[in-house]
């Protein structure tokens, strides 16, 4: 049985409308989970399901194999880090890690123990008396960890924790996050809109959309093998031509567009006849330098420089305009300049339309 389990939950913030509807996924004990998607997915509204904040009108959410349905959230030993860290702003930072524990009513002497020992882990021992307000946006967050690992939770919950950092200190945390929940092994299910974050931190990838899941997978299935046309797209694939199933060929199957053959690979039971769309990643397109059945006649538009690579919006005539992302290593080709290029069919994937 699974550390964290919701079967078949349905739950909603009117009584019109249900946010999730059959939801079922499984955590095991000690993993790190995202709930990956755009806004309005349903990432949250699993968070706050799990933490008791929403009532279950269906289904059942099991925690080491008891049901938690009816268990109010101040009962169900859940740490719980907000986007906004939503720290205590009169309380110094050893008031505000310490706050759970004094709730529990647990002995002086063991919450200053308690309360080291965790300021030790997020590395800010020697910032016990300063107040929220002096502290950065990467110290607070630092405490509002601390204070939802301080009482040794069962399970640890974080909704977009890192979204309020600069670029730079997002991604040291990345790292920060990862380590601590390693190195505690407690389960932790994480909510993200950012699909790096998601692939730097995790075991395994939920991809919501609509209240249902997309793919439920690791880092590496996920970004590599989408398993349907809109985590494809989630996950930086993009279109640039649709075509129809003629032919099976080597594992690819043969996607024929206005006369021209393409390979690619699929993750769909296709049959001959089919209607599909190819996508590829824009850094897998290249300039073509012999005829292959995957290339691409077009003429660049524009182009953004990225300091190592480039990236050109080249007009291929009968989609939306394609994206191809170059090392600059390759030469800056010029706006207005024609160009062709091609992509392997192991990067390119076909979706029935």
């Amino acid at each position: 049985m699974a550390f964290l389990e919701l079967r078949k939950i349905t739950v909603g913030y009117d009584k019109k409308t249900n946010v999730l509807e059959n939801f079922s996924l499984s955590v095991e004990e000690g993993e790190f989970i995202s709930l990956l998607g755009a806004s309005g997915s349903g990432k949250t509204t699993t968070l706050r399901t799990i933490a008791g904040f929403l009532p279950i009108r269906s289904g059942e959410l099991i925690i080491r194999g008891k049901i938690y349905n009816n268990i109010p959230p101040n009962k169900r030993n859940i740490g719980i880090v907000f986007q906004n860290y939503a720290l205590f702003p009169h309380l110094n930072v050893f008031e505000n890690v310490a706050f759970g524990l004094k709730l529990r009513r647990m002995d002086k002497v063991e919450i200053e123990k308690k309360v080291k020992e965790a300021l030790e882990l997020v590395g800010l021992v020697g910032f016990e008396g300063r107040l929220p307000s002096q502290l950065s946006g990467g110290q607070q967050q630092r405490v509002a960890i601390a204070r939802a690992i301080v009482i040794e939770p069962d399970l640890l919950l974080m909704d977009e924790p890192l979204s309020n950092l600069d670029a730079k200190l997002r991604v040291e945390m990345r790292s920060e996050l990862r380590r601590l929940q390693k190195e505690l092994g407690i389960t932790t299910v994480y909510v993200t809109h950012d699909q790096a974050e998601a692939i730097a931190l995790s075991d395994k990838i939920a991809l919501l959309n609509d209240g249902k899941i997309e793919h439920f997978g690791t880092p590496e299935e996920v970004y590599n093998n989408p398993k349907t046309l809109y985590c494809a797209k989630f996950m930086g694939f993009q279109e640039f031509l649709k075509g129809k199933v003629v032919d099976f060929e080597g594992g690819y199957v043969v996607v024929d567009h206005e006369g021209r053959k393409f390979l690619a690979r699929t993750s769909e039971d296709l049959t001959i006849g089919e209607n599909v769309v190819l996508l590829a990643r824009r850094k897998n397109f290249k300039p073509a330098k012999k005829e292959t059945r995957n290339t691409l006649e077009g003429r660049i538009i524009s182009r953004i420089f990225q300091g190592d690579t480039v990236l050109y919006m080249v007009d291929i005539g009968y989609m939306e305009i394609l994206n191809v992302e170059m090392e600059l290593e390759m030469g800056m080709l010029k706006e207005g300049q024609s160009i062709t290029v091609c992509v392997e069919p192991k990067d390119c994937i076909a979706f029935k339309i």
